[in-house]
């Protein structure tokens, strides 16, 4: 019995490890109420669409528009990820792949996806290359309520009233909790049988 439970809880570590690792790889999660990531899926580092967007970001103006609107960029090329800049981790890339569930080799055109900061896909269409002027124009074109979104402070959490009380009153604690009862012993194992 003892190696049967063993064997199971090894199975299913092996089986749900993976599908938990993949949820906690996601390096968009990072950005999620804070900015707006902007994710090239380029086929390589060559491709018109990455390279004239990394040359725009050169430009000072340019930077600073691409600061003020709150985007990152996030860059994937022959299977190379980059967040503005900086080298992604293998699983991070993969799981970038994963989110976007279509291949840069798979389309004409490179792929590029505006996330808002509400986590909402937006894919920006385009010819060849794509200017950061229609970037902007897609963020200027967003919704006003996900333009409004802060990202919460532990000061906000902190000071928030439990919704689940109907008179509770800003900074007084309602009653403490009972402490839970201890559980109940498990019954002596039975002999086994031959």
């Amino acid at each position: 019995m003892l190696v049967r439970s063993l064997t199971l809880a090894t199975l299913l570590a092996f089986v749900a490890g993976p599908a938990l690792a993949a949820d906690s790889d996601d390096p968009l999660a990072q950005d999620l109420y804070k900015a707006r990531p902007l994710i090239v899926l380029a086929p390589s580092t060559a491709d018109p669409t990455l390279r004239k967007l990394v040359e725009a970001l050169k430009d000072p103006a340019t930077k600073a528009a691409f600061e003020e609107r709150k985007l990152v960029l996030y860059s994937v090329a022959s299977m190379v990820g980059k967040r503005d800049d900086k080298f992604l981790e293998q699983q991070e890339t993969m799981a970038l792949i994963r989110k976007f569930k279509f291949s840069a080799r798979d389309t004409m055109v490179t792929p590029v996806v505006l996330v808002g900061k509400d986590g909402e896909l937006h894919r920006l269409e385009h010819t060849g290359t794509l200017e950061p002027k229609a970037i902007f124009d897609a963020v200027d074109q967003l919704p006003a309520a996900e333009k409004a979104i802060v990202p919460p402070t532990v000061a906000d959490l902190k000071n928030e009233p439990d919704k689940g009380k109907k008179d509770a009153k800003p900074g007084k604690d309602g009653k403490p909790a009972k402490p839970a009862k201890p559980p109940k012993p498990l019954p002596p194992p039975k002999p086994l049988e031959d």
